[in-house]
């Protein structure tokens, strides 16, 4: 029992480890006396290092407006839903046009967290900017209709009861890439939805 109080003090002291490291070292320890070499260990509740609790870094809402304002194109609209609704980047990228109900000022979020469907509220001051956004959308869609290829992933199988819900204009991504791309599950050629790693403030589509 010393030598690992003296071996996790070295951490701590003189490594200057965090605590997590700290007891990640500690559960390492354990495993091996107890789980290997089956030699048992007491007082160990009282080594356990315990993590700071520290006040989270927030940003002031003029600091906010001057972040957003910094970020233009999809990419703004798209930080801005994520700070005026709550959604996570994920549940934003996959939000198709059917989501949207202006009336309402509500955003349904499919499949969210726990894989559970939710309603989110979407900020009235966002309203004329995706309005503005949707008709850009909708010239994409079209075009790509135009081409043949206005299909898109349908989740739950929906492609086999509904064969050409894919190819309607509610079921498209609002958010979508700027490439067409192969589908491996089908092999059909279509537009999926945008990579939420794409970082660049430019897009071909100019979407």
């Amino acid at each position: 029992m010393r030598e690992i109080e003296t071996f996790l003090t070295y951490l701590a002291v003189q490594r200057q480890v965090p605590a997590s490291t700290q007891n990640q070292a500690l559960s390492a320890i354990l495993f091996l006396y107890q789980g290997v070499l089956d030699i048992p260990i007491e007082g160990v509740n009282a080594i356990w290092a315990k993590t700071p609790v520290r006040l989270p870094v927030v940003l002031s809402l003029l600091e906010v407006n001057k972040l957003l304002d910094a970020i233009s194109s999809t990419n703004g609209l798209i930080a801005r839903l994520l700070y005026g609704s709550g959604m996570r980047l994920m549940e934003v990228i996959r939000l198709r046009v059917q989501d949207v109900d202006f009336d309402r000022n509500e955003i349904v979020v499919r499949a969210g967290k726990g894989a559970k469907d939710r309603i989110t509220m979407m900020p009235n001051s966002l309203k004329p900017a995706l309005k503005s956004y949707l008709v850009e959308r909708r010239i994409l869609f079209e075009s790509d209709m135009d081409k043949g290829q206005s299909s898109v992933y349908l989740p739950n199988a929906l492609h086999k009861k509904y064969p050409n819900a894919g190819k309607e204009w509610r079921w498209q991504y609002i958010f979508p890439s700027t490439r067409l791309s192969t589908d491996p599950r089908t092999a059909v050629v279509r537009r999926h939805h945008r990579d939420e790693k794409n970082r660049s403030a430019c897009n071909e589509t100019g979407l």
